[in-house]
């Protein structure tokens, strides 16, 4: 039977042999050490990855141990990675495996796990289990709208139905891993967004946006409408003797979700225009007063001494830094006083990190965190 992809997936399982990067999760068929590779490597760097997917093996080094774990335990050992939904959803679908007895084999079961989608299910399943089932992720989005020369947005789906046609056309039903891993390979390496070394790709001959000299215009996709909204807070840090005082953050807030953080107060654009037209006695005021609603005690505030910028999403942070003190403050679930190595086992938010610094080249704060 006459297959003219045959010869396109021979070319790119040939060029994956040849040129594929050494990653830690590379050649193993475990499918606890491909979910983690995966979900980790979504929206972040692989060299990024690479050492925080030898941290987590090394304190949780198979599906049972995550299962195993408590939530903030995972969290924290997650921080700084960003996109902390990824972590809670990794570890219910480990707590999901154990309680099925082990990992599902097939596509449809492997999607059936806590916030695992398509593109996850495909990945693990065809390197674990040879299941015949194409991935389509960013990259493979790139090379494949590139290759046919295709028009549209990629999310819509009339486009992404055909991107997932054509992907599995170039799918090797004998080494359907590998050939997953060839295209996401190619286009995380050859295929570039801005400059694509076309000239090293095995598709090129094929390819109808190189033969006609336009890849970077593909894949085209609708102008995003993105709104950063800017929020002003005031941070606290509190200290008593070598401690400091944080407070962990309701799983449902909009920003920084259950992790642990410096007490802090968000303020409305007319509370800070207002607090800037009355002078800073004003706003320590009106801080302390709402310190004192979400936690209790009896706060005073200092004037601010630094101003930190985070990026969060969507939202541009301007964070205003101060000293504060707390007496009478309540036994509460969600505070905390924490000593400097029992810091870093915590799920903090890497703004932490950011007043931290900032206040302690202000007040000299080194010393004593």
């Amino acid at each position: 039977m006459n297959d003219p992809q045959r010869r396109l997936r021979e070319d790119l399982l040939d060029w994956f042999d040849a040129n594929q990067r050494t990653l830690p999760w590379r050649g193993s068929r475990d499918p606890y050490r491909i979910l983690l590779s995966e979900v980790m490597s979504q929206q972040t760097r692989i060299l990024v990855v690479v050492d925080y997917f030898h941290r987590f093996l090394d304190r949780f080094p198979n599906v049972e141990a995550l299962a195993a774990a408590e939530e903030s335990e995972v969290l924290a050992l997650w921080s700084g990675l960003g996109y902390y939904q990824r972590a809670r959803r990794l570890h219910a679908a480990a707590r999901e495996v154990v309680s099925r007895g082990g990992f599902p084999t097939s596509f449809e079961g492997l999607k059936s796990l806590p916030g695992i989608g398509d593109y996850t299910a495909a990945a693990v399943g065809s390197i674990a289990f040879d299941v015949v089932e194409p991935v389509l992720d960013g990259n493979v989005e790139r090379v494949l709208t590139r290759w046919l020369r295709l028009g549209g947005d990629p999310k819509r789906v009339a486009v992404r139905r055909r991107l997932r046609e054509t992907a599995a056309t170039l799918l090797d039903a004998q080494r359907p891993g590998d050939s997953n891993q060839a295209m996401m390979e190619l286009g995380a390496t050859i295929c570039t967004p801005r400059s694509p070394r076309c000239g090293d790709c095995p598709l090129a001959e094929s390819c109808r946006a190189f033969r006609d000299g336009v890849p970077t215009e593909y894949p085209e996709s609708k102008p995003k409408n993105v709104t950063k909204v800017l929020e002003v807070w005031i941070a606290v840090v509190v200290q008593r003797d070598d401690r400091l005082l944080l407070a962990r953050r309701s799983a449902e807030s909009e920003v920084l979700a259950g992790a642990w953080m410096v007490p802090s107060v968000r303020l409305s654009s007319e509370e800070f225009k207002k607090g800037r037209r009355a002078r800073w006695t004003w706003r320590a005021d009106g801080v302390a007063r709402n310190l004192t609603r979400s936690f209790g005690g009896r706060w005073s505030v200092d004037r601010p001494v630094a101003q930190v910028k985070h990026g969060i999403t969507f939202r541009s942070l301007e964070v205003h830094c101060s000293r504060a003190r707390v007496d009478r403050l309540p036994r509460r679930d969600d505070l905390v006083w924490v000593t400097p190595p029992e810091l870093e086992a915590l799920h903090t938010s890497s703004l932490v990190a950011k007043i931290l610094s900032a206040q302690s080249s202000s007040l000299d704060l080194g010393a004593e965190l």
